[in-house]
């Protein structure tokens, strides 16, 4: 027996199942701080969005003061769950979207230009019954995502050519990887212009001045990391301003809301009653506000002086009731925000992530920044939005997605560090 149990073989172990993760997630952790920001931002904006919006709400909804606030309410948390589904996926996936998706947002601008006008003269959303979306939003990333990815795409290696000088503070000479984005032919940067001057000129024909600067001005932003040789950097810049100063010396070439909206910016005595309505009582709360502000909900342009205050002229109704000092600490809120989405795509695995993320915190400042420079009278009223305060479910989602696409780079800027 006992010979028979020394010569008994060894039962075969069966071989343990490994665990596979599917290829399309993401490894990695997530940058927390920036994911903080967006939360602690987002939050500040829902607050001032219901103190912003309660009286409007009360006299123009039936008495239900809560209206706009509980619909924003369940966009940002639908968005939020959004955002963390994307950060889980590897966004260099995103790039067989590329294309599709600038030719379905070119779709939609096409379809609300046939569709009834929506508000007045203005074609910007898709009324699907149960809630509108504006296709200009959709159209925004698109543009980022299609630049990120052709101008990925079409880079050249430079071979022996070592670059140890900052990444950024240098024009982002160097986006990783030793490589520059090199433009095979002026033929080729034609075509980048004629996507970006398409997508933009659908949008100024919905009526929307502001959604066309924005998205030509994420163009730019998009050439420019992506190493556009600087003789037609500055050519671009050129054209850009002698345009500018076409249009605000001869407003009349514009759309007629358009051309009355500068007109009203550089006459401060044009039409107080109308064109001048909204940035006047805008200036009236910022004053009001002091240093220190009225207090949460103590607003008293909001109560029907400041109209619609819910949208474009939030900032407003923040510097009167937070202050001045409060202000500057949302602002703040912003600056960082972009700085750490740079620093996410400078430490990124490659020049597609790098532009994505860099592409993405640069449309979010660059609208805060012409947001508050209407709000406070810098530049012509031009009707566009503050991130994640003012109303919009279109706006926020795309938003939170955006801020999703950011946190699925930094997994793995976390991992190359």
């Amino acid at each position: 027996m006992a010979g028979n149990a020394q010569n008994a073989k060894p039962r075969p172990q069966k071989a343990k199942k490994r665990s596979r993760r599917p290829d399309f997630l993401a490894l990695g952790g997530i940058d927390v701080f920036f994911l903080l920001l967006v939360i602690a931002i987002l939050t500040i904006g829902l607050v001032m969005l219901f103190s912003a919006s309660y009286t409007y709400a009360f006299y123009n909804k039936k008495g239900d003061s809560t209206y706009f606030f509980k619909r924003q309410l369940i966009f940002a948390v639908v968005g939020v769950i959004c955002m963390l589904l994307v950060s889980k996926l590897r966004y260099d996936y995103l790039k067989i979207l590329a294309v599709p998706g600038l030719i379905v947002s070119w779709g939609l601008l096409v379809i609300v230009l046939i569709l009834p006008a929506s508000f007045g003269e203005f074609h910007r959303w898709i009324n699907l019954g149960f809630f509108t979306f504006q296709p200009s939003e959709i159209a925004k990333l698109a543009i980022i995502l299609f630049c990120a990815y052709e101008m990925d795409r079409n880079h050249k290696k430079i071979v022996g050519k070592s670059i140890n000088r900052s990444k950024f503070a240098d024009g982002v000479k160097e986006l990783s990887g030793g490589h520059i984005v090199v433009y095979n032919s002026f033929l080729q940067l034609l075509f980048y212009a004629l996507v970006i001057t398409v997508t933009a000129g659908l949008v100024y024909l919905e009526n929307h001045l502001s959604g066309t600067i924005l998205i030509l001005a994420i163009g730019v932003i998009m050439m420019y990391l992506g190493e556009i040789k600087r003789h037609w950097f500055v050519l671009i810049a050129v054209i850009a301003a002698v345009a500018i100063i076409i249009f605000v010396l001869n407003p009349q070439l514009l759309e007629k809301y358009a051309g009355a909206r500068i007109t009203a910016w550089l006459d401060k005595s044009y039409d107080p009653k109308g064109a001048r309505w909204q940035t006047n009582n805008s200036l009236y709360a910022i004053g009001s506000g002091g240093l220190f502000g009225t207090g949460l909900g103590n607003s008293k342009q909001k109560h029907l002086y400041v109209s619609e205050p819910q949208n474009d002229f939030i900032f407003a109704i923040v510097c009167e009731e937070l202050g001045f000092i409060r202000a500057v600490g949302i602002i703040l809120l912003y600056v960082l925000l972009v700085w750490r989405g740079v620093v996410i795509g400078l430490k990124a695995k490659d020049r597609f992530g790098a532009m994505l993320a860099m592409g993405i915190v640069f449309q979010v400042g660059l609208q805060t920044a012409l947001n508050i420079g209407v709000v406070t009278d810098t530049l012509p009223n031009t009707g566009i939005s503050l991130p994640f305060f003012s109303y919009g479910g279109t706006s926020l989602m795309m938003l939170l997605v955006e801020m999703g696409i950011v946190l699925s780079v930094s997994r793995y800027s976390r991992i190359e560090k």
